[in-house]
């Protein structure tokens, strides 16, 4: 079975189990408690969205002042690049005049936030530069990404992502990060053009100061990528780079200008992004969504709120329900009393006018299966004993009339001292019978039956049989069912072993097993069909009128049946020219366990 229909067993097995006060108790809680959540959790999503748009308003204010400034640093340089191809390279033929004095000059004004100035011809040679002059010797400038691209965007500023700038031989060793500003310039040689690329290395620091600067409520910051989504500035920026942190800046990359939501490793944020002009930079603010962040105290006193009223709203339910409940408790105690036997019953419990009627319904009902059943009880004792009664009576009246007709027909033949033999086995037979009453005797006295009437039988028939009676050690102290060996005999007898040609052997076998006691009645005779085996027992099949006491086997079966229970009876297996055997199944009573028999 699964997982799921376990627990759905489990929940079924525990509701069938809950009291009538647990269920109201939990039904009112439950009802109260879903209302609650209902309107709270309307009030937290309202709450949650307004903040949500309060975060998104405030990311668009702060990127919109972060864009101006960084648009005004940007323009600043776009104007140096402005002025060194208008003012000096426009008007500068190289053949005859330098650039390095107009260089040195705009570098001097703009040193706070400019690293480097530089000239390049088209094969990436240096033509003039400032501060510094010299390239490095295994430099190749026009590998590098600024300079491509300035070659590929004809009129147009290339802005690089931060970087090392180590073109030039510096005295001191030293290498700065940089922003790279680049364009394609128009270089004259001897009044002939020549296309060149202009390079102007911005000072990171400029950028980074306008970015760093920003202040967002929550844990919030801002970051700065490029087009492609490659990182500016991030103020984790070196932990990124060397792997131990993360951001979703390619991601943030295809966001439009505007604010919406996202979920980075696990957390609900509040994405703002502003497109830089002329670079194609994008401002990116991050602010954690406003449920987890101004709403959290507001969340946690709902929360608090909800579990003090739920516990509130629990202990009135549960004494109201007890209340309500406890006059059907005392009923159902009072019916369970009754279950486990109990006489005097009270069910006069209180409660409402519907609970006391109940209480006295059912002490009515009570009391009237009470009288029903005596008087049933009574009815079924007595069809029981007249029944077997019935049955006893079919055995002796037919029985005697075969003995005496046999004493007669010796008597009548000159054969008084057999005839005397037989009139006092019938004299022991019929003393068993009696057995004071009793319908329960010993098992040797069963026996001692079954061998008087043995005598009888072969004495009529003129030994044309044998027998033998075995008893095993320990039985001879139990009681059995008296008369039930001797029709047993009869039938094997009659449609045994008297219709045989040859020598007819019968043998009756008691013994022990366990708490039941055994009777075999086997004889050697013609036997009959499984058919007729099936027959013999079944009480629907229509009486056959025999020679023998007109009892047979169906009776003793019923007999022993309506005493001891459809557990117990007769067992017969025949096979034809083999003979039969009925087996006797009885519990083993001893003198203590027989007593309740005794007088049925």
């Amino acid at each position: 079975m699964s997982q799921g229909g376990l627990m759905r067993r489990k929940l079924q097995e525990i509701s069938r189990r809950m009291g009538i006060q647990m269920i109201i108790s939990l039904s009112f809680t439950a009802v109260a408690v879903v209302g609650m959540l209902f309107i709270g959790m309307s009030l937290f999503l309202r709450f949650s969205a307004a903040a949500g748009e309060l975060s998104a308003d405030s990311g668009q204010r702060v990127l919109a002042q972060v864009n101006l400034n960084l648009d005004s640093y940007l323009r600043r340089m776009m104007r140096i690049s402005d002025t060194v191809y208008y003012r000096l390279i426009k008007n500068t033929d190289l053949a005859e005049g330098s650039l390095d004095a107009g260089l040195d000059l705009l570098y001097e004004e703009n040193l706070d936030s400019v690293v480097s100035i530089a000239v390049f011809d088209k094969e990436g040679a240096l033509v003039s530069g400032a501060p510094l002059k010299t390239l490095k010797t295994a430099c190749a400038p026009e590998t590098q990404s600024w300079f491509t691209s300035a070659r590929e965007r004809i009129e147009n500023f290339h802005f690089s992502v931060p970087h090392v700038q180590n073109l030039f031989v510096e005295q001191e060793a030293s290498y700065h990060w940089v922003v790279s500003l680049s364009r394609q310039v128009e270089l004259t040689w001897d009044g002939t053009t020549t296309d060149g690329v202009l390079l102007v290395d911005m000072s990171f620091d400029g950028i980074e100061q306008i970015c760093k600067d920003v202040s967002l409520s929550n844990g919030g910051y801002v970051y700065l990528i490029d087009s492609t989504g490659e990182i500016i500035y991030h103020p984790r920026q070196q932990l990124i780079y060397a792997g131990l942190s993360e951001e979703n800046n390619k991601k943030a990359a295809t966001y439009g200008d505007g604010s919406t939501g996202e979920t980075f490793q696990g957390e609900q944020r509040q994405i703002t992004v502003k497109t830089v002009g002329y670079t194609g930079w994008k401002l990116v603010a991050v602010s954690p969504s406003g449920w987890e962040t101004s709403g959290s105290q507001l969340l946690f006193f709902g929360i608090s709120l909800l579990l003090f009223s739920a516990f509130l709203m629990a202990f009135v339910n549960n004494r109201l329900s007890a209340h309500i409940s406890e006059p059907v408790r005392a009923l159902d105690r009072a019916v369970k009393q009754l279950e486990a036997g109990g006489e005097e019953v009270s069910f006069d419990v209180g409660g409402s006018f519907e609970v006391k009627h109940l209480g006295h319904s059912i002490e009515s009902m009570v009391s009237t299966m009470r009288h029903l059943m005596d008087d049933i009880i009574q009815q079924e004792d007595a069809k029981r004993r007249s029944e077997l009664d019935v049955l006893q009576s079919q055995i002796n009246p037919h029985f005697l009339y075969n003995t005496l007709d046999s004493v007669i027909w010796m008597t009548e033949n000159g054969r008084t001292d057999e005839a005397v033999v037989m009139v006092s086995a019938l004299a022991r037979f019929f003393r068993i019978s009696l057995s004071r009453g009793s319908s329960i005797i010993t098992l040797s006295d069963e026996l001692e039956h079954a061998r008087n009437y043995l005598t009888i039988q072969n004495m009529r028939y003129k030994n044309k049989f044998t027998s033998t009676i075995r008893q095993d050690p320990g039985t001879e102290s139990l009681y059995v069912l008296k008369l039930i060996v001797q029709p047993i005999l009869e039938n094997a007898i009659y449609y045994g072993v008297a219709s045989s040609d040859g020598d007819g052997e019968i043998e009756i076998h008691a013994f022990r097993s366990g708490d039941d006691l055994y009777i075999d009645v086997r004889d050697n005779g013609l036997g009959m069909p499984q058919e007729m085996v099936d027959q013999l027992l079944d009480e629907h099949r229509p009486a056959v009128t025999t020679k023998g006491s007109g009892i047979g086997l169906r009776n003793v079966h019923r007999r022993i049946q309506l005493t001891f229970g459809l557990d117990y009876g007769l067992e017969i297996t025949s096979e034809l020219d083999e003979g039969t055997n009925v087996r006797i199944h009885l519990p083993a009573l001893d003198d203590q366990a027989a007593a309740p028999y005794r007088g049925k």
